[in-house]
């Protein structure tokens, strides 16, 4: 007679993802543990470890996860500032995900769905970036770093007072708008 602990779950996998989400959105990646998520699905403690391996091999997966639907929210960009009120949008609606997506003491760095994941996501930057400013390596890192930036101030809550009641999206597409200007390519201000 079956135990328990040791019922069909269905889709384990998911489970444990869902499970890891919620403690890296609740608590941080610091807190997350494989033995303590296999007592919040209510499974043996080395159940997640045969989908996952080790704690880096479940944060991979994460952060995979989080470059899919990432990918999937700036497919749909209309232009170069579109793209970062989407990538401010992922980061809103992704909190633990892109906690995870860009930390990489915390991954596996030859995980190769992990780098063509990364790297799609890279391309999709990078194509957008293109034509805007004369180097487009740098027109890309300011692109991203200001996305990135304002993403990682509002989910630390610093922009709080800031923002007081206004829609970070919005007002980050205002924000592109003031550092990119009408063409989307990076204002220059040069000192005289």
């Amino acid at each position: 007679m079956p135990t328990e602990r040791s019922y069909h779950h269905g889709d384990l996998r998911r489970a444990v993802l869902t499970a890891a989400l919620d403690v890296i959105a609740t608590e941080g990646p610091a807190a997350l543990s494989l033995r303590d998520l296999a007592r919040r699905a209510g499974v043996s403690h080395a159940a997640p470890a045969h989908h996952f391996k080790d704690r880096a091999g479940l944060l991979t997966a994460v952060a995979t996860e989080g470059y899919g639907f990432l990918s999937a929210a700036l497919g749909e960009a209309e232009d170069l500032r579109d793209l970062g009120v989407r990538y401010v949008g992922f980061a809103a609606a992704h909190p633990a995900h892109f906690q995870i997506m860009f930390r990489p003491e915390l991954l596996r760095p030859d995980d190769s769905e992990l780098l063509a994941a990364r790297q799609q996501t890279r391309s999709m930057l990078r194509t957008a970036v293109q034509g805007h400013g004369e180097d487009p390596a740098v027109s890309f890192m300011a692109a991203w770093s200001m996305a990135h930036g304002f993403a990682t101030l509002l989910l630390s809550r610093n922009l709080d007072d800031l923002l007081d009641g206004r829609d970070p999206e919005d007002t980050f597409g205002a924000l592109a708008g003031v550092m990119f200007g009408p063409t989307g390519s990076p204002v220059v201000v040069r000192s005289t």
